[in-house]
């Protein structure tokens, strides 16, 4: 058995610390909107990145005698799932000190909500939070869209590690696109294209008549595809030209960033061949048709809208962003379960969307049907392909584990609320939003609705979801087994 002591502990803290003073750095970068609209949240953003910064400060310091530069997978996978918790735990100090959250459970919970872009959120009535705060909730999501690992190894090569092992165990999908032979600069790249999507929504934002900070907020959660907004209707008050420049960045946010990278770099071909991107885009448009023609006729409402309503919703659901420009519970019982389906897919492999991801449902469908093929010609040798090439057994094997412990949690986690008192709607509503790093779920905690009903327990055991969601499970449950431990 591998000691723990033999684990580099030292440089699991160093990063960590590392990590936490970029923290700080963030919430500092919170003041001028603090002072800008007069709030008097100033002083705990102030003080809550001093605090940080600090603690990160000790850390280093305690750990600047440190030389062995090894990092294994071990401690790759114990800096990812601590990181998460420990800057969720420091990030939700701005809500306290401010008085804006004064529960720290309630505090913690939003925090982590945003890292891990679920956007689910406790909070009632938004728009009286002060906005220094209200902009750091947003800005929980852009660290925590791509990554905060990511992040530290684009503009953190001091780190003096292998980064390979975190970025395995922090980009979500079932392989990681390496766009250079060097991590560091393939980090560089992924986070060129987010801040340039970033921007470049922010701009046609401010175009549709947003203010700089709406702008900047809503575009942190679009393409982070969290879903946190500065309104206490969501997208709802805005006019169409938003309402559509946002469907178009949330579809982007959803979309390899691999694929992005290719498309600036001229190989439309190899983006235009991705099946991914082909399943993807094919999905959102057949069932955006299919609940536009439905609301037109049950409800009676224009074809333009009806199709801009459903687009929107879709589009969300599908990259997990969680933005509303309605209540989808006031439709008719089939379009929830249409919905609800939705909730379980999510976007491409290397984006910032959670769910199970289009690649893994795209090779269960393709494995599927293989296997009936087989079963008329048992002796045959018919691989599972995927861009028209073969698929390695063992990624099969992966897709069909993760399929089966992620319906696993969603039936425990949802047996788990119903024991804590919840409903059976909303039970699962939360668990499948939770997991699936989306929001707003069905029944109590549906778009018109929030998560402050849940009980005290509830609200740890769903942040808990949400770090395995946004960790793609097996990256926190590994943690949990003798043989992660083992030589």
């Amino acid at each position: 058995m591998r000691q723990w002591s033999e684990v580099n502990w030292s440089r699991i803290i160093k990063v960590i610390g590392l990590l936490l003073m970029l923290e700080g750095a963030a919430i500092w970068l919170c003041l001028p909107f603090s002072l800008w609209y007069g709030g008097e949240d100033w002083q705990a953003i102030f003080f809550s990145g001093l605090l940080v910064v600090c603690v990160g400060g000790v850390l280093l310091y305690f750990t600047r005698k440190n030389r062995n530069p090894s990092i294994g997978k071990r401690e790759g996978y114990l800096i990812v799932s601590f990181t998460w918790i420990i800057i969720s735990f420091f990030g939700a100090v701005p809500f306290v000190l401010s008085g804006a959250i004064p529960n720290y459970t309630d505090a913690f919970f939003e925090t982590i909500s945003g890292f891990t872009t679920t956007g689910a959120s406790i909070l009632s009535d938004i728009e009286s939070v002060p906005k220094g705060v209200l902009f750091w909730r947003s800005m929980t999501h852009f660290m925590g869209g791509m990554g905060i690992i990511v992040l530290s190894l684009a503009i953190l090569p001091l780190l003096g590690i292998g980064g390979m092992q975190l970025f395995i165990a922090e980009v979500p999908g079932p392989v990681p696109d390496k766009l250079h032979p060097r991590i560091t600069a393939t980090a560089k790249r992924l986070w060129i294209i987010y801040v340039g999507l970033t921007l470049s929504e922010t701009i046609l934002l401010l175009f549709g008549g947003m203010s700089l900070f709406d702008a900047l907020c809503h575009a942190f959660g679009t393409m982070a595809t969290g879903g946190f907004s500065t309104k206490n209707d969501s997208i709802a008050g805005f006019s169409p030209y938003i309402q559509y420049v946002i469907i178009v960045f949330m579809f982007l946010a959803g979309v390899n960033f691999s694929l992005h990278y290719l498309w600036l770099n001229g190989r439309f071909r190899k983006v235009k061949g991705n099946e991914e991107l082909r399943y993807y885009t094919f999905l959102i448009l057949l069932m955006g048709l299919i609940i536009s023609a439905l609301i037109v006729v049950f409800d009676r409402s224009s074809i333009g809208e009806s199709f801009r309503t459903a687009l929107f919703q879709v589009v969300s659901i599908v990259t997990t962003t969680g933005y509303v420009t309605t209540d989808y519970l006031a439709w008719k019982p089939f379009i929830w379960f249409l919905l609800v389906v939705l909730m379980f897919t999510g976007g491409c492999a290397g984006s910032t969307g959670g769910g199970i991801k289009s690649i893994r449902a795209l090779l269960l469908i393709k494995s599927s049907y293989i296997e009936l093929k087989r079963l008329v010609h048992p002796r045959a040798y018919i691989p599972v392909r995927y861009n028209k090439k073969p698929v390695k057994p063992e990624i099969i094997s992966n897709v069909l584990a993760f399929f089966l412990f992620y319906f696993l949690l969603f039936a425990f986690g949802s047996m788990v609320m119903s024991f804590m008192g919840m409903d059976f709607p909303t039970a699962i509503g939360s668990v499948i939003a939770s997991l699936g790093n989306i929001g707003p779920g069905i029944g109590a905690v549906g778009p018109a609705e929030n998560y402050a009903l849940v009980s005290l327990p509830g609200k740890w055991f769903l942040a808990f979801l949400m770090l395995l969601g946004r960790l793609e499970i097996f990256t926190v449950l590994i943690l949990l087994t003798p043989a992660f431990w083992k030589k």
